[in-house]
């Protein structure tokens, strides 16, 4: 990728979709998580868990060559993303539980981003060539939460400019992470055939799997319709733009960014469709239910 684009348009990037998040939040945000305290709990072992199990399999399945799968453990352990509210909101879901497990991922994501990161890059051997050190990740976070803590702030002091500007910074976000997927395609355009052909079914499969997990489980154990809607597509969108700083910037390897791109691509699509799907299940029941 070019690098004026990755030194900075990354970077403000990132902070504009983390201000954009903050726009959305609230400290009720944080002390609604006690309120609601088995379907955060559902979510977010799903998310921290299961999911990174999930795709760790997946990567060793397919046999990814090393950074593509240390790319792809990267993705897992990003926390869902402000497009998840988004599809959340279109599709019945319960926003509110959305807005908080996202400020509570990003918090948490401070330490298991590089955890699950550092552990792929065990497992791949590229310790010698590839690091994340704790500093640049102290780097990172401080780009996700002052942006997110300014938006907040500019929510609790002018919250009709909280909502005004709402729309317009979901758009830029996904134009945003448009230029960033096409960016990282273009920059490795020679090899980008081969890697579709390596990751796309992967990333592909992760996509999926991780939307209706995120739906099937928390069902499974009790969490109503709406809070399951919600924490499907938390688990199921994940923050591209976060993976792909951490590929370019902090990793400084831009194979690894190309599990994050490749899943952008595929992401609106499936949790399109898969929202579709919900739309019709839950269209189903609720006559049922009345008759009976």
């Amino acid at each position: 990728m070019d690098s004026a684009l990755t030194e900075i348009g990354l970077p403000i990037a990132l902070a504009i979709i983390m201000f954009g998040l903050g726009l959305d939040l609230t400290l009720a945000d944080f002390r609604r998580v006690g309120q609601q305290p088995k379907a955060v709990a559902v979510a977010l072992a799903c998310q921290l868990l299961l999911l990174p199990a999930v795709c760790f399999g997946l990567v060793v399945l397919f046999d990814l060559p090393p950074f593509l799968g240390i790319g792809m453990l990267l993705l897992a352990a990003s926390p869902g993303g402000t497009t998840a509210n988004l599809f959340s909101h279109l599709f019945r879901g319960d926003v509110a539980l959305n807005i908080s497990l996202t400020a509570i991922n990003s918090v948490v994501a401070i330490a298991t981003l590089p955890l699950i990161t550092n552990l792929a890059i065990d497992y791949f051997d590229k310790s010698e060539s590839v690091s994340m050190p704790l500093d640049e990740v102290v780097k990172v976070f401080v780009l996700i939460l002052v942006p997110t803590g300014l938006g907040m702030l500019v929510r609790a002091r002018k919250a009709s400019f909280a909502t005004a500007m709402d729309k317009p910074v979901r758009v830029a976000s996904a134009i945003i992470l448009g230029v960033l997927v096409l960016g990282i395609l273009l920059g490795e355009k020679e090899r980008v055939g081969d890697y579709l052909a390596d990751v796309g079914l992967v990333a592909a499969l992760f996509c999926g799997i991780s939307l209706v997990v995120g739906y099937v489980v928390p069902r499974a154990l009790g969490v109503v319709e709406g809070q399951a809607i919600a924490s499907s597509f938390e688990i199921g969108v994940h923050n591209g733009t976060l993976a792909i700083f951490v590929a370019e910037n902090i990793l400084e390897v831009n194979e690894i960014a190309v599990p994050a791109a490749v899943y952008s691509l595929l992401m609106f699509f499936m949790a399109g469709a898969w929202g579709v799907v919900i739309s019709r299940r839950v269209g189903q029941r609720a006559p049922s239910s009345v008759a009976s």
